[in-house]
């Protein structure tokens, strides 16, 4: 990116981040994304849009990727989790399935109840 910067437009240098860096980061994202290591991509994204603008390692990376409209690893992974919940609502059952009892939340998605803490900070994927 560094040697690139000089000779190309704000706007180049952004279709390269999204064709060399985002892509890569994005795959899988919803497997990997709350894992323990996923503060490394997080880091590695905020150091390439900081050469990207020209700034320095220590300058805060928020104004940065609003101005550049890029979502933060967070929000993307997020938004990737939303997205595979929409595309694939038929697979989850809603509480009103469940039970007849017309409550508050029996619109809501039902979440199986379960004792293992690494399936329940893991993706919904395998929660079909």
């Amino acid at each position: 990116m560094r040697l690139v910067k000089p000779y190309v437009t704000a706007k180049t240098l952004k279709m390269i981040y999204y064709s060399y860096f985002h892509s890569i980061m994005t795959y899988g994202l919803i497997l990997w994304g709350n894992s323990l290591d996923s503060i490394k991509i997080f880091r590695l994204q905020k150091k390439i849009i900081r050469i990207m603008v020209g700034c320095r390692s220590r300058d805060s990376c928020r104004k940065l990727f609003l101005n550049l409209e890029i979502l933060p690893l967070p929000s993307q992974y997020i938004l990737s989790l939303l997205l595979f919940m929409i595309r694939n609502k038929n697979r989850f059952q809603v509480n009103s399935e469940i039970h007849q009892i017309n409550t508050r939340q029996h619109a809501n998605l039902h979440q199986p109840s379960v004792n293992v803490t690494k399936y329940q900070k893991g993706s919904t994927l395998y929660r079909c």
